[in-house]
C-alpha cells in the first residue's frame, strides 16, 4: 500500500464521559466577556499597535461594553509598560471596568506588572504557565510535579507581593490558565488547577478564574465539551470558581467549541473582534455575541454601530474583515442568487414591527447592527428578476409591475453577462431608463393634446416616425385609446394594449408620474414600455411609445 501522509497523525482522544450533559442543554444568557484584543491580538499583529491606537482601541472595546479587558503584558516590553501606566494615571478606567494583564509565573515579572498596575481600581491578574505533555518534555524538561511547583509558588509571591495595591484600594482577582489545557491529561489539569486555587483561597466576593484554553485547537468541538464539563463536574470549589474559555481556530471551529463549552458549564469567555490572532485567530466574539442576539438573548455588548467598530478595527490593526465572515463582512447581508433574491423581496413586506424577525435568508435585521439594506441584494449573471425589482425600487422608487419582472431580467442579464461583474444599482437604473423610458428611435412623441373630452377623448398628436413629421388624430373611451386610435394610418405593427400600470415617485411639488404599458402583437409576442412625466396623461402615452419603439426594434 502506497504512504499516505496521513499517517503522520493521530486522532485526538476523546473523553470517557458517557453521562455527559451538555448536548441537552440551551443556551439562556450571555456569559462574561473578556477582550483580549489588546494583548493576545496585537502581539500577533505584523505591526503592532501604539500607544495612541491601543488608546482607541480600549475606547471602543469600553463603549461597547466590555467590563474586562486584557491590556496587555506589561513585564514583556517598555510599550506595553507604558500604556498600562497612561491608561491608570490619565484615569481612562471606568470604575465598572476591570483591567486584565497577563504575566508568566515569574517572580521578576509579577513585580514588574505589579508596578504598572499601581493605582488601578480594579485587576485581573492573569498567571499562567505550559502543562501539556510535549510542553513539558520538549520545553522544559519538567515533570508534573515541577510544573505544578512553578504555578502555586508564583500564586504565592503574587498574594504576598499584590497586598500594597490592596492595602491602597485596588481590588485584585486571580486568574490562572494551564496553557495549552486542551492538550493536557484531564487529571493534571485538574490536579494543578486545585493547586493553585488552594494557595489563593478564593471566596464568594473574589471567585477565582480559571482559564482552560485550547491554546491550539486539535480536537473536534464535542471533544472540547468533554473537557470542560468533565473539569466543571470535578472541581471541588466549582462554586468559587469562573470557568473561563479561551478557544484558538486552528480548525476553523474557534465559534463551535466556544458555544459548546458554554453548554458544558463555562461562565466566562476570551476572544477579539473578528477573530484576530495567533495562526487562524482567537475566538471572534463579535459572532459569539451575535449568534446570541439572533437567539433572542441579550449579549450585553453592543454592536449597533459594527460598521464603525469594523473601520477603528481595520485601521488600527492593519488587518482586513473578510468580506463573507459572519455580521461584519461586506457581503453577508447580499443576495446575487436569484431565488434567494425573490425569496427575500418577498417576505420582507411581511415583517411588521413587535413581530420576530422573519426574513428569508437574513438571520439578523442589518438596521440593529448598523448595516444598511441598500446592499442586500446586489446583482450579477446569477441573479433573477425579483432582485432587479427589488434594486429598482428600494433604490429608486420605481414599482415595476410583476408581470414586467421577467422580462427586465432579462435586460439587466445580458449587461451582467456582457460585463461580467457585479452590477451597481446605477448600473441597473441606467439600463432601465436607456431600455425603458428613452426609447424614441423610431416613433418619436413631439407633442399630444386632448381637444375635446365630452363622452369620449379626441387627441391631436405631432410625431415623427421614422424620420417624417406628421399632425394626426384620433378618438376613443380616454386619452391612451385615442392615442392608439390616431396611429391606425401611421402604418405600425399591429398591437393591442393589454396592460397598464401608474404610480408616483417623489413628493410635494417634485411628484413625478410613472406609467408602464404591455402591448401584444396578433403573434402573442408581449413587449414593457415606461414612462415619466409630471403628468399623468403624459406619462402614460410616452410609455406606449416606449413600448412600441421596443417591439420595431425587435423586429
Amino acid at each position: 500500500m502506497p504512504f499516505s501522509p496521513a499517517n503522520k497523525y493521530r486522532p485526538f482522544p476523546p473523553v470517557n464521559l458517557p453521562d455527559r450533559q451538555w448536548p441537552d442543554r440551551v443556551h439562556e444568557r450571555a456569559p462574561i466577556w473578556c477582550s483580549v484584543d489588546l494583548r493576545d491580538g496585537n502581539q500577533a499583529l505584523a505591526q503592532p499597535m501604539s500607544v495612541e491606537e491601543k488608546l482607541e482601541y480600549f475606547e471602543m472595546l469600553v463603549k461597547i461594553g466590555f467590563k474586562e479587558i486584557e491590556i496587555g503584558f506589561p513585564s514583556a516590553s517598555q510599550i506595553e509598560f507604558d500604556f498600562c501606566r497612561r491608561l491608570i494615571e490619565e484615569n481612562r478606567i471606568p470604575d465598572d471596568v476591570s483591567v486584565q494583564i497577563l504575566c508568566q509565573c515569574r517572580e521578576d515579572l509579577i513585580s514588574r506588572s505589579l508596578e504598572a498596575l499601581q493605582g488601578a481600581k480594579n485587576i485581573v491578574f492573569h498567571l499562567y504557565n505550559s502543562t501539556s505533555p510535549k510542553q513539558r518534555e520538549y520545553v522544559f524538561g519538567a515533570s508534573r510535579e515541577d510544573i505544578v511547583r512553578i504555578a502555586t509558588h508564583a500564586v504565592g509571591f503574587l498574594k504576598e507581593k499584590m497586598q500594597p495595591l490592596v492595602a491602597a484600594g485596588s481590588r485584585i482577582r486571580l486568574e490562572y490558565s494551564p496553557e495549552s489545557f486542551t492538550s493536557t491529561e484531564l487529571e493534571f489539569a485538574l490536579q494543578i488547577c486545585e493547586a493553585v486555587t488552594d494557595v489563593w483561597q478564593p471566596t464568594a466576593d473574589n471567585k477565582i478564574i480559571l482559564n482552560l484554553p485550547a491554546t491550539v485547537e486539535y480536537a473536534t468541538p464535542n471533544v472540547h465539551a468533554d473537557q470542560i464539563e468533565w473539569m466543571c463536574r470535578h472541581l471541588t470549589r466549582r462554586d468559587l470558581t469562573l470557568v473561563s474559555l479561551h478557544t484558538h481556530n486552528d480548525r476553523g471551529t474557534g465559534i463551535a467549541a466556544t458555544e459548546l463549552g458554554l453548554l458544558a458549564g463555562a461562565d466566562r469567555v476570551e476572544g477579539t473582534l473578528f477573530g484576530n490572532g495567533e495562526r487562524t485567530g482567537n475566538l471572534d466574539i463579535v459572532t459569539v455575541a451575535l449568534n446570541l442576539y439572533t437567539h433572542g438573548i441579550d449579549p450585553r455588548l453592543d454592536f449597533s454601530e459594527l460598521n464603525h467598530i469594523r473601520e477603528i478595527y481595520e485601521r488600527t490593526t492593519r488587518m482586513e474583515v473578510p468580506p463573507r465572515q459572519p455580521y461584519g463582512g461586506d457581503l453577508v447581508f447580499t443576495a446575487f442568487s436569484g431565488s434567494h433574491q425573490d425569496a427575500i423581496k418577498k417576505s420582507w413586506p411581511h415583517q411588521q414591527p413587535g413581530r420576530p424577525w422573519d426574513v428569508l435568508y437574513i438571520p439578523i435585521d442589518p438596521a440593529d447592527i448598523g448595516r444598511s439594506y441598500k446592499a442586500i441584494i446586489r446583482i450579477n449573471s446569477q441573479s433573477g428578476k425579483g432582485g432587479v425589482a427589488y434594486i429598482l425600487e428600494t433604490e429608486f422608487g420605481y414599482q415595476v409591475p410583476k408581470a414586467m419582472h421577467k422580462e427586465l431580467g432579462r435586460v439587466i442579464n445580458q449587461l451582467a453577462d456582457t460585463k461580467g461583474t457585479e452590477l451597481t444599482a446605477t448600473d441597473i437604473h441606467d439600463v432601465f431608463v436607456k431600455e425603458y423610458m428613452d426609447r424614441q428611435e423610431h416613433l418619436k412623441l413631439e407633442q399630444f393634446r386632448t381637444t375635446e373630452r365630452d363622452s369620449d377623448v379626441a387627441c391631436e398628436v405631432k410625431i415623427v416616425w421614422r424620420g417624417e413629421k406628421q399632425t394626426i388624430t384620433g378618438r376613443g373611451n380616454g386619452p391612451i385609446d385615442a392615442f392608439v386610435r390616431s396611429l391606425g394610418p401611421v402604418g405600425l405593427p399591429a398591437f393591442e394594449l393589454v396592460g397598464y400600470t401608474e404610480h408616483s415617485l417623489g413628493r410635494g411639488a417634485d411628484t413625478l408620474a410613472v406609467s408602464y404599458i404591455q402591448i401584444k402583437t396578433p403573434r402573442g409576442h408581449l413587449y414593457f414600455g415606461a414612462g415619466m412625466d409630471t403628468s399623468i396623461e403624459l406619462a402614460s402615452i410616452k410609455a406606449v411609445v416606449s413600448a412600441i419603439n421596443r417591439l420595431v426594434a425587435a423586429g
